[in-house]
């Protein structure tokens, strides 16, 4: 069955005001649980079908869209980014903050977006996928972007052995090596990702 989100999802804004409140607070509490930060300043937010149709929703308020056709083109943007059954889709983010530190590591961190890894209770590693649309507009040979989509795909043995736990998440690139082994509460959402509907 496809998560895929269609334009039944997504509320008109003047219907988004009276929910927005409610679910901002449980989009929050959310994200809270699928945020991995890995080292100093490598940060991944798990997206799935709720996080997105954040998204959508907050684009369509801000910029006061109203039209289908606005929608569908934010749908065609963040529908690849949640996950299927045996895939987990996240945000990679390089949270650098201040010029210095942006012209010194993004030229240093080119490939990240390829570097990132799931390693396994039986010592099988998966190693991150970029999603290819973003990828084509993103990555470039002499700086990489502050903002990468990226993706693990899992086989069936491997969602159970995910699910055995415990999962490190890793950064394996040349100039930054950082591990963070996933928290229960994180596991689980994703575990929901992978396992099917």
């Amino acid at each position: 069955m496809s998560r895929s989100l269609s334009l039944d999802d997504i509320v008109d804004n003047a219907a988004y005001e009276d929910e927005r409140d409610e679910f901002r607070t449980r989009i929050i509490a959310l994200k809270k649980l699928r945020r991995v930060g890995v080292g100093e300043f490598i940060t991944l937010m798990f997206e799935n079908r709720d996080t997105m149709r954040f998204q959508i929703q907050e684009m369509a308020r801000v910029e006061r869209m109203e039209t289908d056709a606005q929608i569908i083109e934010e749908l065609e943007t963040y529908n690849p980014l949640i996950p299927q059954p045996g895939n987990l889709s996240a945000t990679l983010f390089v949270e650098l903050t201040n010029d210095e530190d942006l012209r010194t590591w993004l030229p240093k961190l080119v490939g990240i977006e390829r570097s990132i890894e799931l390693r396994l209770s039986d010592g099988s590693v998966i190693v991150d996928t970029p999603e290819a649309e973003h990828e084509a507009q993103l990555t470039r040979e002499e700086i990489t972007a502050s903002v990468h989509y990226i993706g693990f795909e899992l086989t069936p043995a491997q969602v159970e052995t995910f699910a055995s736990g415990p999962v490190e998440l890793a950064v394996n690139h040349p100039e930054y090596q950082a591990s963070v082994n996933l928290g229960e509460g994180t596991a689980a959402e994703l575990i929901a990702d992978l396992r099917q509907d």
